[in-house]
């Protein structure tokens, strides 16, 4: 029997990384938009998937995954044809894990701190990835997770142009991603609602 996935997630959010992963994956899977100014990820229905009140959720088979490097991980242990972390090498894994972590625990908090925080650890970020197609060498879950941060900071704070040209040239390569373009044509037709 197959597994039931069910990705709940607003447009734009952080759920807009594992909603690329599952078309990456070519995973079955139910989409259910939230609306943030309609407060739904506040409403009694959603609490009782994820009383956090948070996406992404992904349940699976009934039961509920949350936080993005975790359903992240989920998919590419699931869906190992689709290549989405190396698998069976230790170090290869570590490292997608550790660029997860980084954007997790670095990256993701810095937009809200302002322009020069975020500009700083975006200098990071850039300089960690070198000119490197993919984080890792090969394109993994952490690329997604990277592109959908750059991409909300980018839109947000509109860092000057050349700023971080490694982002950029890999903004511009995830733009190209079949997965991407059909994640972000959805996710736009339901609209996005994101706060500054």
């Amino acid at each position: 029997m197959d597994t039931v996935l069910t990705l709940y997630f607003a447009p734009g959010a952080s759920s807009m990384a594992p909603h690329i992963a599952l078309h990456e994956a070519g995973a079955a899977f139910e989409a259910v938009p939230l609306s943030f100014y309609k407060d739904e990820t506040r409403s009694a229905a959603f609490l009782a998937v994820n009383p956090e009140g948070k996406v992404p959720a992904l349940s699976i088979d009934g039961r509920v995954l949350t936080e993005v490097a975790g359903i992240l991980y989920y998919i590419a242990r699931r869906y190992p044809a689709a290549r989405l972390m190396l698998q069976g090498d230790p170090e290869a894994e570590a490292r997608v894990v550790s660029w997860m972590s980084f954007v997790a625990s670095s990256i993701h908090p810095a937009r809200r701190q302002g322009l020069e925080a975020a500009m700083k650890i975006y200098a990071i970020a850039d300089a960690r990835l070198g000119d490197r197609d993919w984080v890792v060498g090969d394109y993994s879950i952490a690329d997604i997770h990277l592109f959908r941060l750059y991409w909300r900071f980018a839109a947000s704070l509109k860092p000057p142009p050349g700023s971080f040209p490694n982002l950029e040239a890999h903004h511009d390569r995830m733009l190209r991603r079949p997965a991407v373009i059909r994640t972000m044509q959805i996710e736009a037709a339901v609209g996005y609602e994101l706060p500054g």
